[in-house]
């Protein structure tokens, strides 16, 4: 009985020192991004709120190739959402650029839409090493139903890095990055009018 309670006492010591000082972040620091478990249907809804680049980090040691691409319409917003495969959690640099030039060659690539979002997901592998099969849907994907994102081209990796670019149809709205697991996704929500 006595060596039961002993890892429970330590999970609830651990609980509660995670709670402590919860307010303690400055105006400044950005909150850490959030990770959901679930299906789509569970991610966060909240319509983004700013078009500030994002940025979060890999876990270490990921090794994870895109696997499936998928849009969709949400009320609010338009939600793009890249499924990986391999190990760890990915990181991501997402941010409005100018033009769209790939990685490796420094070809510029066509991207429909009035702006593009460049999606950057580090922490990546090439399939030969994460032993998963890579998309090769559509390039670009498109849905008719979300029309804020003109197409999602390219899922190309260069230097544990996958480069992706999301032609947006409005001039750079608001988006949010969030990660979920059980598969592992990356999702981007694009605010729409």
């Amino acid at each position: 009985m006595r060596n039961r309670m002993v890892p429970t006492v330590v999970l609830a010591m651990a609980l509660i020192a995670g709670c402590d000082n919860a307010e303690t972040g400055s105006a400044t620091t950005p909150p850490p991004p959030t990770t959901t478990t679930g299906s789509l249907l569970e991610a966060p809804t909240q319509v983004p709120g700013d078009a500030e680049p994002k940025r979060g980090t890999p876990s270490s040691g990921a090794g994870l190739t895109v696997t499936d691409l998928r849009i969709g319409h949400h009320p609010g917003f338009d939600r793009v959402v890249y499924d990986l495969g391999g190990t760890g959690t990915p990181g991501w640099i997402v941010q409005y650029t100018d033009r769209a030039i790939q990685d490796g060659s420094g070809n510029e690539i066509d991207v429909a839409g009035q702006s593009v979002l460049e999606v950057q997901i580090t922490g990546s592998a090439y399939p030969f090493d994460s032993g998963v099969t890579p998309y090769s849907g559509p390039d670009p994907a498109t849905d008719p139903s979300a029309p804020t994102v003109a197409g999602v081209y390219r899922t190309t990796v260069f230097e544990g890095t996958t480069q992706s670019f999301i032609g947006v149809n409005a001039d750079r709205p608001a988006f949010s990055v969030t990660t979920m697991s059980n598969p592992t996704r990356l999702v981007i929500d694009i605010a729409s009018s």
